[in-house]
């Protein structure tokens, strides 16, 4: 007799909330007699779990025959165990495209309609990430209740959220808002959690030069915006330009999500206080916006502030930061060219309390930042690259004045401009122990 997949389908379903169910009782008395408890590691509360899911297999495979009932194949069982435990201890349906390495993007329009971008810059169809609408909400919900300390609400009065996964994914969801009023997310992952100039030197994304130049721009304590479209490497740029600096500096990060974990390694960065944005409450109240933790992050002795992205009226604490004794500090920014980014800043900074003029915003940005640098991806489209960078001169009424000193070439990576930068500017890079030949080929020091 051929079995149909109606039956197969009832049998592995019967078994999912088997284990589902056996799992929800017996699961709290064994972390409760375990050392360790709920602190336990997931893979080490898997294996915890292993004689309770063989148990509740055998019995549920007795009680199937008993009931005349198809049993699922081998295959199908081990299926439905891995998506239990993934669903206790993972990410669900996420899991296993979390696991694949070539996947740097993942979109999912509704819980059935889910597209991934591979590094090779590859798109393709996935399979379904949950069952229903409602599973996947839920699944949103425990994920936001494990980011952190901190409440992140998914309702229909708080319907986004951003937040960081366990692996450092970066995860925003939104309910209620799309066509259909079903559940979007989208997850973005970093490639490197860690980097520094050589490594970045080794992927394409930077020259010998450039790694050079790079490196005495944060010794010389040089304010620095960095910044690119989407997923072209700023935050990666970011922790390589934080490598540089000096292991004991106070620094003090802001992010909205945390994402650029420059506390987890204290051989690195050994003072670090990582403060993170909050979301009002269901009075709406408590909110603290980026902007909030900028002003008070001054407050806490910072060496250097740095932003993870401003992506509004926080441009101006950030600039007040950067031009009142704290130099040398970061920020990035989303934006098309390294020219463009003024004219962000300048929207942004409209956006304040303060309603700058755009005169006034020229001079505080022209005060505070020293240089940007603009990253886009290579022509091979896998790659990113520094394609520019821009020395900040001065403010002209509404306008900011500013050098290229490394411009895009033929193949989108950034060549010095021979005496674009200004004399006081090389000094200080000198003194940081730049040596100046290497701004003196046009062509850059890329490999051929």
């Amino acid at each position: 007799m051929t079995l149909t997949q109606e039956p197969i389908d009832g049998a592995a379903e019967r078994l999912r909330q088997r284990l589902r169910d056996v799992l929800a009782v017996e699961l709290p008395r064994q972390l409760d007699g375990h050392r360790g408890g709920v602190f336990a590691s997931g893979e080490a509360r898997r294996q915890l779990v292993r004689p309770i899911v063989n148990d509740a297999l055998r019995e549920h495979n007795e009680a199937e025959l008993t009931a005349n009932h198809v049993l699922v194949p081998p295959d199908i069982e081990q299926q439905v165990v891995d998506q239990v435990l993934n669903e206790m201890f993972g990410l669900a349906g996420l899991q296993p495209l979390l696991d694949d390495p070539t996947i740097e993007t993942i979109n999912a329009n509704r819980f059935d309609r889910v597209v991934v971008q591979h590094t090779d810059g590859r798109r393709e169809h996935a399979a379904p990430i949950a069952s229903s609408n409602e599973e996947l909400t839920d699944l949103v919900r425990l994920l936001a209740a494990r980011a952190s300390s901190q409440e992140r609400r998914f309702d229909l009065g708080s319907p986004a959220v951003n937040l960081q996964l366990p692996g450092g994914e970066r995860l925003f969801a939104v309910m209620g808002l799309t066509a259909d009023g079903v559940t979007s997310l989208s997850i973005r992952r970093h490639g490197y959690l860690t980097a520094t100039l050589p490594q970045l030197r080794e992927r394409g994304t930077i020259d010998a030069g450039l790694r050079e130049f790079l490196r005495a721009l944060v010794r010389a304590r040089k304010n620095i915006l960095i910044t690119g479209g989407a997923s072209a490497g700023k935050t990666t740029m970011l922790r390589a330009l934080a490598a540089e600096m000096d292991p004991m500096e106070r620094l003090v990060t802001i992010e909205d999500a945390f994402e650029l974990g420059l506390e987890r390694d204290p051989n690195i960065h050994a003072d670090v206080t990582a403060l993170q944005s909050r979301e009002p409450n269901v009075e709406g109240a408590g909110a603290v916006s980026q902007a909030e933790l900028v002003r008070w992050g001054l407050r806490m002795s910072p060496d250097r502030v740095i932003v993870g992205e401003i992506r509004g009226p926080e441009v101006i604490p950030m600039c007040n930061a950067m031009s009142q004794g704290n130099d040398g500090s970061m920020a990035t920014l989303h934006a098309s060219s390294s020219r463009i980014a003024f004219t962000r800043l300048a929207s942004y900074a409209a956006q304040g309390a303060e309603r700058l003029s755009l005169e006034a915003t020229a001079l505080l940005v022209a005060s505070a930042v020293h240089f940007v640098v603009h990253l886009v991806r290579g022509t091979d489209k896998t790659t990113r690259v520094v394609s520019s960078i821009r020395e900040v001169v001065d403010a002209d009424g509404p306008q900011i004045v500013s050098n290229e000193v490394y411009r895009p070439g033929p193949d989108r990576r950034a060549q010095p401009v021979p005496g674009a930068l200004r004399t006081e500017t090389l000094d200080d890079l000198v003194d940081a122990g730049l040596d100046p030949v290497v701004l003196d080929n046009p062509e850059g020091w890329w490999p051929r």
